[in-house]
């Protein structure tokens, strides 16, 4: 009988004239008698950084490579001690003090999405701890929410101080006669001019090159009291319509968040130690990053940041050998691909050996060995030389901000001899609110259990057929406990819509497994009619569709006015070129896209996995417009996670969606 990793906690709530009925409560096993409390002796997450530098002064705490001057290669990582992080830290507190901050006050920090990052990054997490040491709330501002996002979250945050990139100080001073009633301290990361000073001065502000704004730092001054009930950070969701939420994070919401990722560690695997190097790359300021670089400082670890270009990323990893990374699935997906291509290369023997290796380990995995256990001879011969990929000392990998795609979860678990954890969490949640159990191969294609300072369950959703209390529990995701945010900062409205008798409702869609795991199956609000009043669930089809092997990306649009569905797809290059080459075209990859039979191609290979995966005949697609560019941020297509943002995709894409629908509309007539 297979083991079961959570217990129930509470009945079910059956239907009422006002609600949908909802299933049972459930906690992980690990928390069974109580939810993880954040004990009474911390009260910031300054807390973590002080111990760590008083335990660790020497230890490397960041480090980033630097380009060298005589020919602009990339050296080695070279690295900030917890000692110089931590001076550093309290005189940029007290350079913010000196100039008027005081606590509980809102300070912004605006980064550049360019190879420039890097020093984002750092900057980035010395004033988060700066902004913890003085009791100052952290507020990242994002232009990847939109147009005048910034203005927006300055003003709707009221910021007061803003830490922003030498790049961007130009879009800040022309949106400051807007922002001026709050925005009085501008401090750029590297240098400003005397004109952008001046600028800055007609509306009341001051502006600082980052050297200037340290000198201000007087470290004598006494550090102010901190409470667990302050405010943390104000985290702006991208979400994927209307204006940017802010998200209200306490410090006791932060701090017990990254205490259950240690004791879920301590017990199920091996918490992060002083020798382990954990790699950050995911999206500047983005909750899940925060937590778990806060999580490593914790644990007195090193942090190596990527240079900030997707090309050069795994150069940074072979560079850094880390020992703990977390990503997107869009990143392992581009992992898998890459050690996919060379195996694929390397002959007919090598193939054939790596094919019986591969099947033999993953019958030991699923018969529930651990992952050092189950084929420990052909790890050596053969997976090994695969695990240098990632510099060779990965020992544990976690997924999040997207489910993983079922194959190429199974392929990193077989084959990278680490531990691989698909977990699921939202801003709201503090990050991570479910997490699967290292060497528990049943869960995957699963986002595992609740963690333990959360308790789960679903509620019915009758107009797209999910029942809470059928045998197969599937409905919208509730969470209640000691990690969620503390409401939408100036939005009580949104609130009550989303927290109801102190759950809240995530808008995601789950399904309980038989041991305790959750899946995720589809997204609540991405639904439609269309005109024959059938409902597309759009985001499970997409998933259908994104098991194809010739795309990259899709998004899949209907409406209530039409009966049937079309999409944008982005090709997989290499697939269309080597579908070119037997069909001897000569064309460059946009005149392939736009080639009638290229499209009727990619369209009928699209149908045929969806056919596959049992997708209904009005889920299939009847047209396609085949995208040369990768859906991205800078035309506003996606969030900073890779979720696609739908109205924005709508307005990009809606002439081509009108072709799409009168091409198709001819060819059915």
């Amino acid at each position: 009988m297979e083991d079961v990793y959570t217990v129930k906690v509470e009945e079910a709530r059956p239907a009422t004239h006002e609600k949908p009925s909802a299933g049972p409560v459930y906690r992980c096993i690990y928390a069974k008698n109580a939810l993880l409390e954040l004990p009474s002796h911390f009260q910031s997450p300054w807390d973590f950084f002080r111990d760590s530098a008083t335990r660790y002064p020497s230890n490397p705490m960041l480090g980033r490579r630097q380009k060298t001057k005589i020919d602009s290669k990339v050296g080695p990582y070279e690295w900030v001690t917890y000692q110089e992080a931590y001076d550093a830290a309290v005189r940029m507190g007290a350079a913010m003090r000196s100039c008027g901050v005081n606590p509980g006050d809102r300070c912004g920090i605006y980064g550049s999405n360019c190879p420039q990052w890097i020093i984002a990054m750092e900057v980035h997490d010395f004033v988060f701890m700066a902004c913890n040491s003085y009791a100052v709330t952290y507020v990242p501002l994002y232009d990847t929410l939109g147009p005048n996002a910034v203005e927006f979250i300055i003003n709707h945050a009221e910021v007061s101080i803003g830490f922003i990139h030498e790049n961007k100080i130009p879009s800040v001073l022309k949106c400051l006669d807007r922002c001026s009633s709050n925005l009085k301290t501008i401090v750029s990361f590297g240098n400003v001019s005397t004109t952008q000073k001046k600028e800055a001065e007609e509306f009341g502000a001051s502006c600082f090159s980052w050297e200037e704004f340290l000198q201000l730092g007087n470290v004598d001054l006494d550090l102010p009291l901190k409470k667990k009930t302050d405010i943390c950070t104000i985290m702006y969701t991208s979400g994927t319509t209307g204006e940017p939420k802010g998200v209200i994070i306490k410090n006791e919401a932060f701090m017990a968040e990254v205490l259950c990722i240690d004791q879920i560690l301590l017990l199920t695997d091996k918490a992060a130690a002083e020798d382990d190097v954990y790699f950050s790359f995911l999206p500047l300021a983005h909750v899940y990053d925060q937590i778990m670089e806060t999580y490593f400082i914790y644990k007195g670890s090193s942090i190596g940041f990527w240079q900030g270009d997707v090309r050069f990323l795994m150069d940074d990893i072979h560079a850094l050998k880390p020992t703990i990374f977390c990503g997107v699935p869009r990143v392992f997906d581009r992992i898998y691909v890459g050690i996919n291509n060379k195996i694929s290369s390397g002959g007919t023997l090598r193939n054939a050996l790596f094919q019986y290796a591969y099947n033999y380990k993953l019958g030991y995995l699923e018969k529930g060995l651990p992952q050092d256990k189950a084929a420990p001879l052909l790890d050596r011969i053969v997976f090994d030389k695969i695990k240098q990929a990632l510099g060779g000392r990965v020992r544990l990998l976690l997924s999040g901000a997207a489910p993983l795609p079922r194959h190429v979860e199974e392929f990193l678990r077989v084959t990278l001899g680490c531990t691989l954890s698909q977990g699921y969490g939202l801003t709201e949640s503090c990050g991570g609110s479910f997490t699967a159990i290292a060497n528990v191969f049943s869960m995957m294609g699963t986002v595992g259990v609740p963690m333990t300072t959360i308790e789960a369950r679903l509620e019915s959703v009758p107009e797209m057929g999910y029942d809470a209390l059928s045998s197969e529990a599937r409905g919208e995701i509730c969470l209640r406990g000691n990690t969620l945010f503390s409401g939408y900062h100036k939005r009580q409205d949104l609130t009550e819509e989303v927290l109801v008798d102190g759950w809240f409702h995530t808008g995601d869609i789950g399904e309980w497994q038989r041991n305790g795991a959750m899946k995720i199956i589809d997204r609540k609000k991405n639904i439609f009619k269309l005109s024959q009043g059938e409902y597309v669930a759009v985001e499970n089809i997409e998933n259908k569709y994104l098991q194809c092997p010739l795309i990259a990306s899709i998004w899949v649009y209907g409406n209530s006015f039409e009966s049937f569905l079309v999409a944008v797809v982005v090709p997989e290059r290499q697939a269309l070129e080597d579908w070119a080459v037997k069909h001897n075209l000569t064309d460059d990859f946009k005149s392939l896209c736009e080639n009638l039979s290229a499209r009727k191609y990619i369209l009928d290979e699209l149908n045929s996995t969806g056919q596959k995966h049992q997708l209904r005949g009005f889920e299939l697609l009847k047209a396609v417009h085949l995208e040369p560019i990768p859906f991205d941020m800078e035309r506003d297509l996606i969030t900073p996670t890779f979720k696609l943002k739908r109205p924005q995709l709508l307005k990009h894409y809606k002439g081509c969606l009108d072709q799409l629908y009168k091409e198709a509309k001819g060819e059915m007539v």
